[in-house]
């Protein structure tokens, strides 16, 4: 019995034995085949362990001037380190660290910026295997490692990395702006150009894919995957750096002079639409991030535009058709009926003057007398935003603002027509004066001029853009010629005589915008707390080039530095482009009017012809008893000197193509009524040369 229960139990071990052998060949087989095993994926946890990844950086993407000029760009820098540990030298032919700390230092302090006191305190530092030498040692140019390297020094090395250079240094800074590395070590765009086109500079990261053994070594004979960087865009601006350059000394050299808060001008072709230059004062040095203040003035920062808005409100006038700049009103004050008085910059006015002569004068009564006569505050309201005020460009430039504009109770309609309760930018005044130099039309200012990719491929080209038609060509004729007259008129009250450049019909309007007081909410009424401007445009009749200027708080509250700045900048840009001068002023220089009253007409005639200087005499007298220009003006040669003889009897003289401000002078001259038709250039007369006049005597003139 028991002997058949120990067989039994011999078979029953047996075959546990032998099901227990199947089950683990089982199991290897399982495991074998599976690639999951308790919800993890065996290869993919076996790939994970011995798979690389190594990124290849793109190349950040170059910034360019219109010329191909480079205004931003990668390069490699150096961080300078010294070996102070004797065992690299050890068993050596010749030493690989720093022995002679004393002529180290001495040498080093030649061409980094540090002493060699605090240098040679680096390097006398125990205990350690090696230095770095702080600010001054870092971000060495190739320039700079040659120097050192020249000097042969024994354990001085160089660690090679990548940043982001800008050649001209504080040239354009707020337009192009500047890139550094972030916490990861990659140069990202944090202000201007560099920021807002970021995602197109940087570029995409190519990868190293490859297996590798337990030493980290890449397996011999394993496939290695690879995905190419793909370098960042190049990207074209429409900036001159030859213009940008003008501008950028011009503002230092009248700003350095007479200091002010900031000032900031911008360039443009009035034809395109294409941003020239645009400079900032205070700027900044981007390889040094000296930085002040984060915003770019042209974009950034809407103010109140002060008089140079009344470009615009004379335009809604013309506009709308009623506009008779020929009426007269009251200059110097008026009453609101709220009882606020608004006055002239002359609070005493200069009397009954015409509405054409309220340009000139820059009157805040002409343009409130506007508002009541010949448009309303809806009209007005609808003309700013037609012309873009109160919305945004669209400009390529980072942190653009729209301004604002309110109409809410009576007094902001007025002061918004004289530019005051309102802001604006100055790129914003830039594409509304393309409307005057292109018969109405309105263009789109732009920056950027091209976009290239890696491979060679242009991928995106700016171009000249309509924004809409916001005047007729008779309006924009019309207010060129008030913007000349304000610019060159020989009549004293004029303000921006001062803006004449010789040789070159500069048009244009001064603005003045006074500052609020924070204490009292009130504005300030002197002259230096305040923003003075000015936009213009050349040549008169064909303008191809739009200047704007502005600066805050000049000392003294002089407007020097922008007149200045202005003469300077005309004068050079239009000698680069080759933008002729006046008309026959290529021939003859400027002249400077003097004093003709009581000078025998044939003696003064005869210096005039010398000189080839147009002239007008009215009467048959010998003596001059009034002359137009007065006294110091600047004549362009296009222009005509007009002089009056006492004479019993005046004949109507001859005035086909005359302006109309030179009409007016003859008008006044002889003491008959003149009306005008159309802009520009007299071309018909009402009553025939030759013909008597007298005071009763009323002569139209069609100007074309």
């Amino acid at each position: 019995m028991k002997g058949k229960n120990s067989k039994s139990a011999s078979k029953i071990f047996i075959i546990f034995t032998l099901f227990c052998f199947i089950l683990i060949a089982f199991r290897t087989s399982y495991l074998a085949l599976s690639t999951n095993i308790d919800g993890i994926n065996i290869k993919e946890f076996a790939n994970d362990r011995t798979i690389v990844k190594t990124s290849i950086p793109a190349s950040r993407g170059t910034i360019y001037d219109v010329n191909g000029d480079v205004l931003a760009q990668n390069v490699s820098s150096y961080t300078l380190i010294a070996y102070l540990d004797p065992e690299r030298s050890k068993n050596q032919k010749k030493l690989y660290h720093v022995e002679d700390k004393v002529t180290t230092a001495e040498k080093l302090s030649t061409v980094i910026d540090m002493k060699k006191e605090d240098i040679l305190d680096i390097l006398n530092q125990e205990g350690l295997y090696q230095v770095e030498f702080g600010y001054a040692g870092k971000n060495l140019t190739e320039m700079e490692k040659e120097k050192i390297e020249a000097l042969s020094l024994p354990g001085i090395d160089f660690i090679e990395d990548e940043k982001r250079y800008y050649p001209n240094g504080d040239f354009a800074s707020y337009t192009i702006g500047y890139a550094k590395k972030n916490e990861d070590g990659i140069i990202t765009g944090e202000l201007g150009i560099e920021a807002l086109l970021d995602s197109a500079l940087k570029g995409v990261n190519g990868e190293i894919t490859y297996q590798k053994d337990r030493d980290g070594r890449k397996i011999a004979g394993t496939k290695e995957l690879k995905v190419d960087a793909k370098n960042g865009d190049d990207i074209y601006l429409t900036i001159d750096s030859n213009i940008e350059l003008f501008v950028e000394q011009a503002l230092r050299e009248n700003f350095g002079k007479y200091p002010s808060e900031w000032a900031v001008a911008v360039v443009a072709d009035a034809k395109t639409g294409k941003i020239l230059a645009a400079s900032q004062k205070p700027s900044y040095d981007p390889n040094i991030l000296n930085i002040k203040n984060y915003m770019d003035i042209t974009v950034s920062t809407p103010y109140e535009p002060g008089s140079i808005m009344k470009i615009y409100t004379y335009m809604a006038a013309m506009e709308k058709g009623t506009y008779d700049g020929t009426k007269t009103f009251l200059s110097g004050k008026y009453k609101l009926e709220d009882g606020t008085v608004i006055n002239d910059w002359n609070p005493y006015g200069w009397g009954d003057i015409t509405y054409d002569q309220g340009f000139y004068a820059s009157s805040n009564v002409g343009v409130i007398n506007i508002v009541n006569n010949f448009i309303d505050k809806n009209i007005l309201k609808d003309y700013f935003k037609k012309a873009g005020f109160g919305e945004k460009t669209g400009i390529t430039l980072a942190n653009e603002q729209p301004g604002k504009i309110s109409f809410t109770y009576e007094s902001e309609v007025y002061n918004a027509a004289f530019g005051h309760g309102i802001t604006t930018t100055p790129i914003q005044h830039i594409q509304a004066l393309t409307s005057i130099a292109n018969d109405g039309v309105m263009l789109k200012p732009y920056i950027v001029d091209k976009v290239v990719n890696s491979d060679g491929e242009t991928i995106y080209k700016g171009e000249k853009t309509e924004v809409a038609t916001i005047a007729s060509k008779k309006t924009t004729d019309y207010i060129k010629q008030l913007m000349y007259d304000t610019v060159h008129s020989s009549w004293g009250a004029a303000t921006a005589t001062m803006y004449r450049v010789p040789g070159y019909d500069v048009i244009g309007k001064t603005g003045t915008a006074q500052l609020v007081n924070a204490n009292t909410g009130k504005y300030y009424t002197d002259n230096y707390n305040s923003i003075k401007s000015f936009v213009g445009m050349w040549p008169k009749d064909d303008p191809q080039i739009i200047i704007y200027i502005s600066a805050k708080k000049i000392i003294y509250g002089t407007s020097k530095p922008l007149y200045g700045s202005v003469k300077s900048i005309v004068t050079n840009v239009s000698k680069y482009l080759n933008i002729l001068g006046t008309k026959k002023d290529n021939t003859i220089e400027n002249i400077t009017i003097d004093n003709y009253l009581n000078k025998d007409v044939t003696t003064v005639t005869k210096e005039f012809d010398e000189n080839k200087i147009s002239y007008l005499v009215l009467g048959n007298g010998s003596k001059i008893i009034d002359q137009y220009p007065k006294k110091s003006y600047l004549l362009n040669s296009n222009e005509k000197v007009i002089l009056l003889t006492y004479d019993t009897s005046y004949k109507m003289p001859n005035l086909k193509n005359y302006s109309k401000k030179e009409v007016e002078e003859v008008c006044n001259m002889l003491n008959i009524s003149c009306s005008f038709k159309g802009s520009g250039y007299v071309n018909k007369q009402s009553i025939n040369n030759g013909s008597n006049l007298n005071r009763t005597t009323k002569v139209e003139f069609e100007l074309k």
